[in-house]
This record gives structure tokens, C-alpha cells and sequence, in this order.
């Protein structure tokens, strides 16, 4: 499956900005999908997972209560809705798909992965 990440911008602080990443090539609705994010110098991290079939979601600590993440499988798409955006939340913004149940927080269970897409959180 191939992922293209979209969304990304430069916003102020207390801001918002939703990403979009939308899959081809693949049964979309088949695939537990993740964003994940990487600032200059830091390890990519997890942000946030949606489940492919009930719709279960999990959020990393540290955005819980400001991002929400969706999926609409009728347009092959995850969303990740960002407010009350920070300085700390600049990074790398990228999607993900996975085929796996386990390994949720891990980058290295996801089998196919987005470009990226730049957030810029201004103070």
C-alpha cells in the first residue's frame, strides 16, 4: 500500500491544523493505521493508532486530549485532527499502516509508512 501524507503547515500556538493521509494500492480498510513524528535530533515517535475494524484508538501521553485520529474507509484515508497545538509538538508528521495487532507504540511493526509531512508549531 502507498501512503501520502498532506496537511502540514506553519500554525501559532493554541492553533490547529488536521492532517490527512490517504493509501492506494491496498484493501485500506484491512490495515490498522498510526501517525507517528520525528523532530530535528529525537527518535521518530508514536502519536496516535486507529484499529481497522471497531475503530479503537490510542494516543501517546503527551497529546491526549488535544489530537484525535479517524479513518474513512469509503475515501482510503486517516486524519489526524491536532488543536491546542505546541512549540513541542514540532516535527515530522508521518502515516503509517500495519498488518500486525501487537506492536502498537512501535515504529518497527508498521509495514508501510508516508513522505512526512512538516508541522511547525510557532510561540
Amino acid at each position: 500500500v502507498q501512503l501520502q501524507a498532506s496537511g502540514g503547515g506553519v500554525v501559532q500556538a493554541g492553533g490547529s491544523l488536521r492532517l490527512s493521509c490517504g493509501a492506494s494500492g491496498g484493501t485500506f480498510s484491512r490495515y490498522r493505521m498510526g501517525w507517528f513524528r520525528q523532530a530535528p535530533g529525537k527518535e521518530r515517535e508514536f502519536v496516535a493508532r486507529i484499529g481497522w475494524s471497531d475503530g479503537s484508538t490510542y494516543y501517546a501521553d503527551s497529546v491526549k486530549g488535544r489530537f484525535t485520529i479517524s479513518r474513512d474507509n469509503a475515501k482510503n484515508t486517516v486524519y489526524l485532527q491536532m488543536n491546542s497545538l505546541k512549540p513541542e509538538d514540532t516535527a515530522v508528521y508521518y502515516c503509517a499502516a500495519t498488518t500486525y495487532i501487537s506492536g502498537i507504540y512501535d515504529a518497527y511493526s508498521y509495514n508501510y509508512w508516508g513522505q512526512g509531512t512538516q508541522v511547525t508549531v510557532s510561540s
